[in-house]
């Protein structure tokens, strides 16, 4: 039983999570009005390529951030000279080369 004393009040909110709000739903708005259908190509064959293409390019971008890390690395390693980040370095840019040239691999590899 509820007491009649008892309020239940609400939290108002504020203007800056209204404000934040407005632009969310006007975002979602606009995704939702202003989108065009796109039209694949003619050649399923094409599609899929195309597809590839771009894994392979973010698997690229993957793999470049890394050989960044690993060189940062071991240059860290060579100044603090300690051998176990030097030796985190080289695994990380070999692997990070490994990435970035994964799609030439697979060719080669596949011929």
């Amino acid at each position: 039983m509820k007491n009649k004393n008892s309020k239940t009040e609400k939290q108002p909110m504020g203007k800056g999570f209204r404000k934040a709000l407005a632009v969310y739903v006007a975002l979602a708005l606009m995704l939702t009005v202003f989108s065009t259908t796109a039209f694949a190509a003619d050649d399923p064959l094409q599609v899929v390529n195309n597809l590839s293409d771009f894994i392979f390019g973010l698997i690229r971008a993957i793999g470049l951030i890394l050989l960044g890390f690993g060189i940062v690395q071991i240059g860290l390693s060579l100044k603090s000279h300690d051998p176990s980040q030097r030796a985190n370095g080289f695994l990380t840019l070999a692997g990070g080369v490994i990435i970035t040239f994964a799609k030439e691999i697979l060719t080669l590899i596949t011929g």
